[in-house]
C-alpha cells in the first residue's frame, strides 16, 4: 500500500511555517527570517519514503493586503486549501486569532482532516501552554492539537507520523527522486533575497524582489548573474551602500548558502536596477511568477 497526498501549512506571518517546512524536509528550501512576509509564494517540499509521498505545501503568512503584490500572495494561500489532503494551521504561543475571519472560517468548517500545531513552545511555561491549548481546543474542535517547537525539534517527528497515517492511498505525484517543484533559479533569487530581508531596515525588503538572468552550470562550478530590483532610485544607493559594501555582503553570504545547497563553487554577480511600482503592476507580478490568473 502506497500513501501520498498534499499537507499545506497556513497560518499568520512568523508562526514558524518554514522552519516546520525544512525541519520535515531536512534540506533549506524556504528561507526564514524573524521578518513578517518572508515567504512570497506557494514553495513545495516533497518528502519521500518507501510506502509514502508527503508533499508539503509553505504558503505566505495571511495578511491583509495592501497592495497588488500582497493580493497575490493570499491567492498563493487561497490555492491551498483547495487541493490540500491535510490541512496543518500553525499558531503560537500568545496568538488569539487568524488574521482574516474568511479563512478562519474556511478551517473550522474543513472536511480534510485539520491539524493544529502550537508552536514556541519552549518560549511557554505550563500554566500559559495549558490555557493556550484550551482556548485553541475551543476555538477550532474539528483539529488534532500538537504543541511543538519547529525550531528545537520538538514533537516534530511525532507531527509527521501522524500526517503519513492520515494520507490516502495513492501513487506518488511526483517523481521519487525530486526535492520541490521549483526551479534553480527560483533558490538562488531567495537566497540573495533572505540575505536583503537580514540586513536591511524598514521599506526596503519589501520593495525589492530579485531575478536570476544567468545560470550556467559547469562541471565544478555554477556561473551566476541576478539582478535586484527596487522602487526607487533611493533605494538603489541604499542596497549598493557605501563603496558598494553593502551589497558586497548580501553577494558573499548568498554565494555561501548557494554553494552549501548545490555542492559546488559558486560565482555570483549581483546588480541592482529601478524597476519603477512593480508591487502594484500586475503585469510585472505576473512575470516574476505572482499573479497567477
Amino acid at each position: 500500500m502506497h500513501k501520498a497526498g498534499f499537507v499545506n501549512i497556513i497560518g499568520n506571518p512568523n508562526v514558524g511555517k518554514s522552519t516546520l517546512m525544512n525541519a520535515f524536509i531536512g534540506e533549506k528550501l524556504s528561507i526564514i527570517t524573524s521578518k513578517a512576509q518572508t515567504t512570497r509564494h506557494r514553495i513545495l517540499g516533497i518528502v519521500n519514503g518507501d510506502d509514502f509521498q508527503v508533499v508539503l505545501s509553505d504558503t505566505p503568512g495571511i495578511i491583509k493586503p495592501a497592495y497588488e503584490l500582497q493580493s497575490s500572495m493570499m491567492d498563493f494561500v487561497k490555492s491551498a486549501f483547495e487541493d490540500a489532503d491535510v490541512l496543518v494551521y500553525m499558531v503560537e504561543i500568545g496568538e488569539k486569532e487568524l488574521k482574516d475571519e474568511t479563512f478562519f472560517k474556511k478551517i473550522t468548517s474543513s472536511k480534510i482532516p485539520v491539524l493544529l500545531l502550537l508552536n514556541k513552545i519552549d518560549r511557554s511555561d505550563q500554566t500559559q501552554l495549558e490555557e493556550h491549548v484550551q482556548l485553541w481546543q475551543e476555538k477550532v474542535p474539528n483539529a488534532e492539537l500538537f504543541p511543538i517547537s519547529a525550531l528545537e525539534g520538538f514533537n516534530v517527528e511525532e507531527v509527521f507520523n501522524r500526517i503519513i497515517e492520515l494520507l490516502p492511498e495513492s501513487p506518488p505525484f511526483y517523481p521519487k527522486d525530486q526535492l520541490t517543484d521549483k526551479p534553480e533559479r527560483f533558490f538562488v533569487n531567495e537566497t540573495i533575497r533572505e540575505k536583503i530581508l537580514l540586513h536591511y531596515k524598514k521599506e526596503i525588503p519589501y520593495a525589492v524582489e530579485v531575478e536570476t538572468e544567468e545560470f550556467f552550470e559547469e562541471e565544478t562550478i555554477i556561473r551566476m548573474r541576478s539582478v535586484i530590483m527596487v522602487e526607487r532610485n533611493t533605494q538603489k544607493g541604499i542596497i549598493i551602500g557605501h563603496k558598494g559594501e553593502a551589497i558586497k555582503r548580501v553577494g558573499i553570504e548568498a554565494r555561501k548558502d548557494l554553494e552549501k545547497f548545490f555542492g559546488k563553487q559558486i560565482h555570483l554577480e549581483l546588480y541592482v536596477k529601478v524597476n519603477k511600482n512593480w508591487r502594484s503592476d500586475q503585469r510585472q507580478l505576473k512575470r516574476f511568477g505572482y499573479n497567477q490568473n
